[in-house]
């Protein structure tokens, strides 16, 4: 997978002051060079490849209708009945009991995740993966190699669909902003363009809810204003926003003219690396705990080793039923990349810490304080450090070419079903 591009928020009170000024933080404030591309259905569109049969049903992603938890994708066919990601299973059932619901399978959707990063890394060196399934990149600079922005967004969507066979939606726009709003008008199977000045007409006419961070709350609370579109937003003061929203109100003034605060990043580096997994029923099975926490470790040290660092502080997360839920922390004398001695400390905090008559909902496994190499070298002898790094690097490699799921360990292999589902990747 190649090295993607970050981004962080800007602090710079002036981006704010204006829409032009939030809206210059694109590479080129003067074009739409800022694409947003979204994966449609992407969950339910990987089952389908594997169950083509499928295809013209409701189908519904994260578990079947008596389990707890909530819906991960839907089908367009499922969504006809109100189904919802986010939505519990239960009221999914209800709403369409008819529909075919498919257990999640995550280790799958990201190694279709990394063929799609794959593809976007061709067409620009500013790539941000904003999750598995969407991601923004910057087409500015790119014309020599690829041709106008537009039509590079036209040829890189027909590439993902091509070599892939999932269907996806783009925006194109001259903020992060609107590339996102357009995306999702573009879906399904569509690419939206919005020329750079006329963010503010092409935004006017859509409901509040469109703008991205507006959830259920902020909408009622606009709504009891007599503010419903984003036009109506546009046009109230920012004292007045300000005033009934306090900060908020001020993005919310600058989100309503298309303007955003984010700018890219090439090789930011992150605060933090984790992993979580809920189990889709409570669980004190050590060996699926076990594997589970392997699975946790593999995926934040392969992502760790991907952006050349090495952490010395390891939490665990652990959430009984009931919702309880405890952190513990571990700090190294040296930072580390390698998996055996990150298991071996998770493993011992587990242990340490886990009250063995509960039931335990969740475990999450995190890395942070980061360093560029540094290994703890008192801990090993050269020659058994020398084949930990060979044995890391032969995976990776591995990995980023068939996928994470096809390189297994024995620590993390069970043959319970659902207690590693979810997770995927596996360590001594």
């Amino acid at each position: 997978m190649p090295k993607l591009a970050s981004f962080r928020t800007k602090h710079d009170s002036a981006v704010t002051e204006s829409s032009s000024s939030a809206s210059s933080t694109s590479s080129d404030s003067l074009t739409s060079s800022i694409l947003h591309v979204d994966m449609d259905a992407f969950f339910v569109s990987v089952e389908l490849l594997d169950r083509p049969e499928l295809r013209g049903k409701p189908v519904v992603v994260g578990g079947q209708p008596d389990q707890r938890g909530v819906v991960s994708a839907a089908s367009y066919e499922a969504r006809k009945y109100g189904i919802q990601s986010a939505m519990p299973l239960r009221t999914a059932g209800r709403l369409c009991p008819h529909a075919v619901f498919l257990e999640s399978r995550h280790h799958l959707y990201s190694e279709w995740s990394d063929r799609i990063a794959a593809i976007l890394g061709k067409y620009s060196p500013v790539v941000e993966m904003a999750s598995v399934d969407e991601a923004y990149l910057d087409l500015a600079g790119t014309e020599r190699l690829h041709g106008p922005p537009f039509a590079t967004a036209h040829a890189l969507l027909r590439e993902i669909t091509a070599k892939t066979g999932l269907p996806c939606s783009a925006g194109l726009a001259r903020t992060r902003l609107v590339a996102k709003v357009a995306s999702d008008q573009a879906k399904p199977r569509g690419l939206l363009w919005v020329p750079a000045g006329s963010e503010e007409a092409f935004l006017a006419p859509l409901g509040v809810r469109r703008i991205p961070g507006i959830g259920k709350v902020t909408e009622a609370a606009l709504h009891a204003l007599g503010i419903e579109t984003v036009g109506q937003l546009a046009a109230a003061t920012r004292e007045k926003l300000e005033q009934n929203f306090g900060q908020w109100g001020t993005a919310l003034f600058r989100k309503a003219r298309g303007g955003d605060t984010y700018e890219f990043f090439v090789d930011a580096e992150p605060k933090s690396i984790s992993h979580n997994h809920t189990f889709p029923f409570d669980t004190d099975e050590r060996i699926a705990l076990d594997a589970t926490l392997s699975l946790l470790c593999q995926k934040a040290m392969k992502r760790l080793r991907d952006a050349g660092l090495s952490a010395s502080t390891i939490t665990l997360t652990l959430r009984y039923a009931g919702f309880e839920t405890i952190t513990r922390a571990h700090t190294l004398r040296e930072p580390t990349h390698l998996d055996p001695i990150v298991l071996e400390i998770v493993r011992q905090l587990f242990e340490r810490h886990w009250d063995h008559t509960r039931k335990v909902r969740l475990l999450g496994v995190a890395l942070s304080t980061f360093t560029h190499g540094g290994e703890q070298l008192d801990l090993l002898d050269a020659g058994h450090r020398e084949k930990l790094e060979r044995l890391a690097q032969a995976t990776d490699r591995l990995r980023d070419r068939f996928g994470f799921s096809k390189v297994q360990f024995g620590g993390s292999l069970t043959r319970g079903k659902e207690e590693v589902e979810s997770s995927k990747g596996k360590l001594p």
